[in-house]
């Protein structure tokens, strides 16, 4: 997924409007819904905001959530 719908759901799934997103991290709503719509792309110091407001990481932003390891042959 890209990083856009990973804010998006990340959002949804800490029940947060993306105004009370926005007013957490710092930044305008307007701005909140420009990267989930992915017309711009956060600061690496916003992104770092965001992930801690939504009890994430910044790699699990850009890259989605962790898949279940999988076993590898002896």
């Amino acid at each position: 997924m890209a990083l856009s719908e990973n804010i998006r759901i990340a959002r949804e799934s800490q029940a947060l409007t993306q105004a009370e997103l926005a007013q957490a991290v710092g930044i305008s709503q307007p701005m909140v819904a420009q990267y989930e719509i992915a017309l711009k792309v956060p600061t690496v110091i916003v992104a770092v905001k965001l992930a801690r407001v939504l009890n994430t990481t910044c790699e699990e932003l850009v890259n989605g959530t962790p898949e279940e390891p999988q076993d590898k042959p002896a």
